[in-house]
């Protein structure tokens, strides 16, 4: 059974940084495309940033390019968020996911198989 659960999330200030995690269960990671989605209140989910295979490419949406940073630990079999320079429009559920999307159509969450469950994070002004 695939599992994926979240870590990371939390209260920060604007301006500050967050390490969000994702532990992949019953599937090796690197194997996958794995995605990083948020949601907010009264908004629809979408795409944040992914990464192909372990350091392999990497994908960001146009709000956090630049600030953020997708990796992954084959050994732990977990991916990572690094979120930097954070602001009160990224308070959201951030959920990461696991699949096998159509080539260039990352940014789809139709494309992933495998969700978690979502963590917190709340950035405050």
């Amino acid at each position: 059974q695939v599992q994926l659960v979240e870590s990371g999330g939390g209260l920060v200030q604007a301006g500050g940084s967050l390490r969000l995690s994702c532990a992949v269960s019953g599937r090796t990671f690197s194997s996958y495309v794995m995605g990083w989605f948020r949601q907010a209140p009264g908004k629809e989910r979408e795409f944040v940033a992914a990464i192909r295979g372990s350091g392999g490419t990497t994908y960001f949406a146009d709000s956090v390019k630049g600030r953020s940073t997708i990796s992954g630990d084959s050994a732990k079999n977990t991916v990572f968020l690094q979120m930097n320079s954070l602001k009160p429009e990224d308070t959201a559920v951030y959920y990461c996911a696991s699949g096998r999307p159509f080539s260039g159509r990352y940014y789809y969450t139709a494309g992933y198989d495998y969700w978690g469950q979502g963590t917190q994070v709340t950035v405050s002004s």
